[in-house]
């Protein structure tokens, strides 16, 4: 199958480079190559980059990204917002991957077969949505939106969108890809300026070379254990150094598919070799010569003398495999003291199962590898002691293992191949052992929250790379190190692996399998046709636009202050996306506002009694989930606030987190600090995001009071500056102010008047 990519008819090169000699006239500074990237998808430099103040951390960027990608869950909700808007095709190239609704079950045949029948409705609506405006629809099978969008559209230099956290994947190719939620998407897809504020940018320095057993994963996994969930909010990781050019471009999409489990905006890397030769095997010999131009015009590195707000120093030769977890992607532990750590935490010296692939390490490189393992091993007698699920990235790279019988490899000693999409690694996974026990997994996954991976509070998910993965299935011992542990054989002897030998790219090439999951590139939109939703869908439903909470029909007594809030809960600790709108079974709901906001922050503790989805109606004084509560307050025309701790919102991109405490009537809320996506995500739905000026004041404030804001009309009327206040009247009458900082820029303060991002845009249309 040819597909030519993007920079074929009409490459963007010669405009980026001349945007970019704007960008130069103005800032007159050696650029780092993310700013590079980003800057010259600026709409206007000279208005949005001259003034002379800082520019990164500082100033909103207005961006015209080159493309959109959505996967099936977050595009129904994207598609839903993207109609409401009235347009008749996107106005920049999109594409729709089915791999989010596929549970993983028995096995790829029958899992995708029982998908199929299951989720026919969505992917109708999809695909209907997909001709009507000419959307590239990737069917299901066909893989998983990060890796396809690696293999198709991804191009050095450029900036696309994805409603998905781990977009930046593509970034291995040399680009700037940025996860967003679906209202950010839309944006792109109706031509409307795409804002960012300019990210800070890190120089991540690599020297060396990588030992036998490290990979690429152990390098993001031991970065992610440096910055924590945190270290990377509101900055892009740019590589840099001999270091990057030694990697294969795929070994560079997982470095930058996890920067997002540090809160990165996104990760990049100066063009290499290696980069130009995936291009080639993946058909995109054209795309590589355009880039190799645009490097040669110095377009696709950093400058010289460019300065970093910060560097980080990684020799490669000192890193060895790392093993992260349980519960949190940060806690990273060297495999040489992770037995140690198991013993000391008092776990079971047990894997229950061992899972590789996913969209962060599904690569050829990744499977050649765990397959020279696999050989060793059945050289030796073993198969795995514990359940071995496989996850390819996309079809291309499960039709060339199957025809380099690697996966025959990899069956010999027991592994079960799943469908060609996500399955497991979001918790679409039907697990039957293990219910309420705790275990302990290894997965060469990206994320690993609580219940993420099979609904179990108790499954330890231990995150590694897909080699020493492997090779603990066949010890079933947590604390076994495969690069120093011998493992005890039938006959006596013993049995140790040998460093794995992988190899970058296919030696026949890639093959693409089934053509009939692939779209035809670049569809003219078909306007005759009709979107289908079923009438009375539990899956699907048309939006309603959401109300401002000022003006005319607001019935907003304080004018352009929020009306007064009633508090439902303060919420304790590490607070994610998948604590705000889980996702698992949750997932079938996401077309669907009303149903899926059933599950609000249902595995959120509420910090005044520790207890897990409790809400109090200090009104009734009684006691209920906190949909129940959230809904009873909705109900009464009882606008509500929530307080949250530090990092709210971070993991995964999805937008119901924002979209279903809106639709139940959230106008605030304040944190100690919030997850980039999720802070923007809240902004689009016309939520206030607020910060504590002091951290301390987050345990005054809790649920029953009433908040009232002011300084908001200051700030709505045009004075950026703006303080806001919030006034805070406890239960019993008492009376205090608690200061506030916001991040709101101009555009988004005129989203919050009109109750919501898309409220705006559609107004700016008629």
């Amino acid at each position: 199958m040819l597909r030519e990519g993007l920079l074929i008819s009409h490459s963007p090169y010669p405009f980026l480079i001349e945007k970019l000699e704007r960008v130069r006239k103005v800032l007159d500074r050696p650029l780092t190559l993310a700013e590079k990237i980003l800057y010259s998808h600026v709409i206007d430099p000279e208005a949005n980059l001259s003034g002379g103040g800082r520019i990164r951390g500082e100033t909103y960027l207005q961006l015209r990204p080159q493309r959109v990608a959505m996967q099936d869950a977050s595009a129904q909700m994207a598609l839903l917002q993207f109609m409401s808007a009235g347009l008749s095709q996107c106005a920049v190239p999109t594409s729709i991957h089915c791999d989010h609704l596929i549970q993983a079950s028995e096995g790829a045949a029958k899992d995708l077969e029982r998908s199929l029948v299951t989720n026919q409705e969505v992917f109708d609506f999809l695909q209907s949505a997909a001709q009507k405006y000419g959307i590239e629809f990737w069917r299901p099978g066909s893989g998983i939106i990060h890796q396809i969008v690696l293999e198709n559209y991804a191009a050095p230099g450029i900036l696309m969108l994805g409603t998905d956290s781990h977009t930046p994947n593509a970034g291995g190719l040399g680009l700037l890809a940025i996860g967003v939620g679906g209202a950010d998407a839309v944006d792109a897809m109706t031509g409307t300026p795409w804002e960012l504020k300019a990210p800070q940018v890190v120089g991540v320095h690599l020297t060396g070379e990588l030992n036998q057993w490290a990979t690429t994963k152990d390098l993001i996994l031991h970065l992610a254990g440096k910055l924590t969930v945190r270290g990377g909010t509101g900055r892009i990781l740019e590589y840099f150094g001999p270091g990057v050019a030694s990697q294969s471009c795929t070994g560079l999409a997982t470095i930058a598919n996890m920067g997002a489990e540090v809160g990165a905006t996104t990760s990049t890397f100066p063009y290499t070799s290696n980069m130009r030769a995936y291009l080639h095997a993946t058909r995109r010999g054209p795309v590589a010569n355009a880039a190799d131009k645009a490097a040669e015009a110095h377009f696709l590195s950093a400058d010289e003398g460019a300065e970093y707000d910060e560097v980080i120093e990684i020799n490669l030769s000192e890193l060895e495999p790392t093993i992260n977890g349980p519960f949190t992607p940060d806690l990273a532990t060297p495999l040489s003291k992770f037995g140690d750590f198991v013993k000391s935490s008092g776990w079971k010296d047990e894997v229950s199962a061992s899972l590789i692939g996913s969209c962060t390490n599904s690569s050829y490189e990744d499977m050649t590898g765990v397959a020279d393992l696999a050989r060793q091993a059945k050289a030796a007698g073993l198969k795995s002691k514990v359940p071995f699920l496989c996850t390819p990235g996309s079809e291309q790279i499960r039709a060339t293992i199957e025809r380099d019988n690697i996966t025959s490899a990899l069956e010999d000693v027991g592994a079960v191949v799943l469908a060609n999409a996500c399955g497991p690694c979001i918790g679409q996974w039907k697990r039957e052992e293990k219910k309420g026990e705790e275990n302990a997994i290894l997965t060469s996954f990206n994320r690993n929250f609580k219940s993420r991976n099979d609904g179990n509070t108790q499954t330890m998910n231990f995150l590694a790379s897909p080699t020493i993965v492997t090779a603990m299935a066949f010890s079933g011992k947590l604390s076994f190190n495969p690069m120093t542990d011998p493992i005890p054989l039938p006959n006596g002897k013993t049995f140790r692996f040998s460093p794995p030998v992988g190899q970058d790219l296919p030696s026949a090439g890639f093959t693409a399998g089934e053509e009939s999951y692939y779209p035809p590139p670049s569809p003219k939109p078909q306007p005759e046709v009709e979107v289908v939703i079923r009438t009375g869908s539990q899956r699907l439903e048309l939006l309603k636009p959401f109300t401002s909470h000022f003006g005319e029909g607001s019935n907003n007594p304080r004018g352009l202050e929020l009306p007064p809030l009633k508090v439902l809960l303060r919420v304790r600790g590490k607070c994610t996306t998948d604590h705000i709108s889980a996702a698992g079974p949750w997932l079938k709901y996401k077309g669907h506002l009303t149903n899926i906001s059933e599950n609000l922050l249902i595995t959120a503790i509420n910090d005044e009694g520790g207890e897990m989805n409790v809400a109090i109606d200090r009104d009734t004084n009684t006691i209920g989930t906190i949909p129940e509560v959230a809904k009873r307050f909705k109900a009464h025309n009882q606008p509500w606030a929530l307080i949250v701790d530090d990092n709210y919102g971070e993991g995964s991109a999805r937008e119901h987190a924002a979209l279903q405490p809106r639709f139940y009537g959230c106008s605030l809320i304040l944190a100690r600090s919030f997850a980039r996506i999720h802070e923007t995500n809240l902004k689009k739905q016309g939520i206030l995001p607020l910060w504590f000026a002091d951290k301390i004041d987050y345990s005054r404030v809790g649920s029953g009071d009433i908040l009232e804001t002011e300084g908001l009309t200051d700030l709505l009327e045009g004075n950026s500056d703006a303080t806001i206040v919030i006034k805070v009247t406890k239960p019993d009458g008492e009376v205090f102010r608690i200061a506030t900082k916001h991040t709101m820029s101009t555009d988004q303060v005129k989203w919050l008047r009109a109750g919501s991002a898309l409220n705006y845009i559609r107004s700016q249309m008629k």
